[in-house]
């Protein structure tokens, strides 16, 4: 299997999702620098990160969103078979620039910490999961939130 040191900069495709002990990953959507001399309809490249870095995972699952423009570095793994993405262990992660903060409509999500809650603007209930997508349960409006992610932590030994 091919594996080389790089630099690779891309817009990150969607939300990164923490992974077993302690990692985070990504998919990278990286342009060529030749764009202009390519076809309209080519291809991006899709690259899949992983890193372990607890300073990396830290910043990507709490600082990161999709269409943030990044520059990471690391060793790459070609795929293992034609069609599937390429693989890059992160070593090193730089912000280059921000996406726009999108305009929330009628529902938005927040994090509270190990939580994530769903605001509807037609409604005082507010769903909380974990960040895993477990079910804590149904906050009777937002000031009962914290009271809620208490009690599932009292229960569950403070594990999300």
């Amino acid at each position: 299997m091919d594996t080389q040191h790089c630099a690779v900069d891309g817009w990150v495709d969607a939300i990164p999702v923490p992974g077993p002990h302690g990692t985070a990953s990504f998919d990278l959507v990286v342009r060529p620098a030749d764009i202009d001399a390519l076809a309209d309809d080519a291809p991006d490249t899709v690259v899949t990160c992983t890193s372990d870095n607890p300073r990396i995972t830290h910043e990507l699952l709490n600082g990161i969103q999709p269409s943030d423009l990044l520059r990471v570095t690391g060793t790459l793994v070609q795929p293992p078979a034609p069609g599937e993405p390429a693989r890059l262990t992160v070593d090193a992660l730089e912000v280059l620039d921000t996406a726009l903060v999108p305009a929330l409509r009628e529902m938005a999500l927040d994090r509270y910490g190990d939580y994530v809650v769903v605001f509807d603007a037609d409604t005082d209930t507010v769903p909380v999961f974990t960040a895993h997508g477990q079910w804590v349960g149904l906050a009777d409006n937002p000031d009962a939130i914290a009271t809620l992610i208490d009690i599932h932590e009292r229960v569950n030994g403070g594990d999300a």
